[in-house]
């Protein structure tokens, strides 16, 4: 889902600097949890409509498959033709992205269905609390079991080594630790008795409740993903990517800005 995003928003991006209308294909039929599937140009008949043109190849296609594909004639063919499909991860125009940076987070924004049960969950779970801090952690099982191998696949140690040291650098605050997951077997009990000095939860939302979720945290920390990286676009929440399985040395300047880690996706 967030992968999708972001490589449509670069494509957006660049539309918008060259003063092109863009569609999105998944967001118009897969993941319709966004402001932008309710906009005129994206809707399923849309979607067929580019798909099966483009491959019977009466649209022109500009793919971005590959980290080493030819970028400047790729975007001359994109600048030729007024209707083009654009495709491939490796369309990336990050000066232009941060420039509609404001636009791209408003046509993402998450729809109220999803974001009000959020809200309320985590009301009930602040009740009576006063000067909290939210980390939000997003631990990516699942598919990272065999991603690069599984090596961010961390177990659940891992997790509570990096957020019982974050704990300690933020003395004298009531810590609230919400748990975004794809793994059913975590339990939010399990990691309350392992961190007693926080306040665990786990709201076991959906994709977009979970990404909202994270999106209302203070901080966010999470092995290298795209699902953390867009939660922290939308207020630009400090994030700390976890590299590796060593907490020991987390510090404040280890959770940086998005734009920072915009430019270094794994």
């Amino acid at each position: 889902m967030c992968n999708n995003l972001l490589q449509f928003a670069h494509v957006y991006a660049w539309g918008r600097e060259h003063g092109r209308k863009t569609m999105s294909m998944r967001f118009s039929y897969k993941y319709k949890f966004f402001k932008i599937s309710h906009s005129g140009l994206v809707s399923f008949p849309m979607y067929l409509f580019a798909k099966y043109t483009a491959a019977l190849r009466i649209l022109p296609t500009a793919s971005f498959k590959y980290e080493d594909c030819d970028f400047e004639a790729l975007e001359r063919k994109m600048m030729r033709h007024h209707n083009i499909v654009v495709s491939g991860w490796f369309a990336r125009w990050y000066d232009l992205f941060l420039k509609y940076r404001s636009e791209i987070c408003d046509l993402f924004k998450i729809d109220e269905r999803y974001t009000s049960v959020v809200k309320a969950k985590m009301e009930r779970a602040e009740t009576g609390c006063i000067d909290i801090i939210r980390l939000g952690v997003h631990m990516r099982r699942g598919d990272y079991a065999v991603w690069k191998n599984g090596i961010y696949c961390y177990d659940n140690n891992t997790y509570i080594s990096y957020i019982s040291r974050f704990a300690a650098l933020v003395p004298g605050k009531q810590l609230h630790v919400y748990l975004s997951t794809n793994d059913p077997d975590v339990s939010a009990d399990y990691f309350q008795i392992a961190l007693p000095e926080v306040k665990v939860h786990l709201l076991a939302g959906s994709p977009p409740e979970d990404l909202f979720m994270l999106s209302e945290c203070d901080y966010i920390m999470g092995p290298p993903s795209t699902f953390s990286l867009v939660a922290a676009l939308y207020r630009d929440i400090p994030l700390c990517r976890m590299d590796t399985t060593d907490a020991d040395n987390l510090t404040m300047s280890d959770f940086k800005l998005f734009d920072y880690w915009f430019r270094r996706i794994v």
